[in-house]
């Protein structure tokens, strides 16, 4: 009789049949306040430049140099548009981390300014240093369910449905937005921008691929 009820205990059990290899909850809040920390350093050194990157934080660079409205503020008008097609392919649970990533993210960039002033910064340096960041950033987002919006949320669908690298998809987009900047900024910070995107996305491509990492 005792036998036959210690399976019933076990399958009782929430622990029994949770992956050993899942994110726990208190995992995810950590790395998604890493992730959005880390990327709003990197965000900041760019605009510390006057330089700019793809995807709609890139817009969003581009939108505070003639718009007279803070980054943070203008990355999270940017990214609402987006949250409806999180909704319909990702689901709520992957929209609603990612509204919170990109809160952060706007948050953070407020805070930023207030606790660092840099009196001078090669461009270069912060253009690598910047993307570097950026992309270290969206890896530890993805790898937690959760992204910064816009072209980050097509790019994994694109990935997930047709199987297209995350990273090739958004270079492409985001090369067409750094070309946009040529309005804005003089042409070798522009170029400057264009290598530091394409950095930023091989980043992902190298980094980011279905089914190598088993922590989700």
């Amino acid at each position: 009789m005792l036998d036959r009820l210690r399976p019933h205990r076990a399958s009782a059990d929430p622990t029994a049949t949770r992956d050993p290899l899942a994110h726990s909850p208190v995992e995810d809040v950590l790395g998604v306040l890493t992730g959005t920390f880390v990327s709003s350093l990197g965000l900041f050194l760019l605009k510390s430049t006057g330089a700019v990157t793809g995807g709609t934080a890139g817009l969003s660079l581009l939108l505070s140099y003639v718009v007279p409205l803070p980054f943070g503020v203008l990355f999270l008008l940017v990214n609402l548009p987006f949250f409806a097609l999180a909704v319909w392919k990702k689901g709520w649970v992957f929209t609603l981390r990612t509204a919170l990533s990109v809160s952060l993210v706007s948050g953070f960039s407020l805070l930023v300014p207030l606790a660092v002033d840099l009196d001078r910064i090669d461009p270069v340096f912060a253009v690598i240093a910047g993307n570097l960041l950026a992309g270290v950033a969206l890896l530890i987002l993805f790898r937690h369910r959760s992204s910064l919006g816009g072209v980050n949320i097509l790019a994994l669908i694109l990935q997930e449905r047709l199987g297209w690298r995350a990273g090739y998809v958004q270079m492409a987009i985001d090369v067409t937005i750094v070309a946009c900047a040529f309005a804005v900024a003089p042409v070798p910070t522009v170029l400057l921008s264009a290598a530091g995107a394409v950095l930023l996305n091989l980043v992902l491509a190298l980094n980011h691929r279905p089914g190598r990492y088993h922590g989700v």
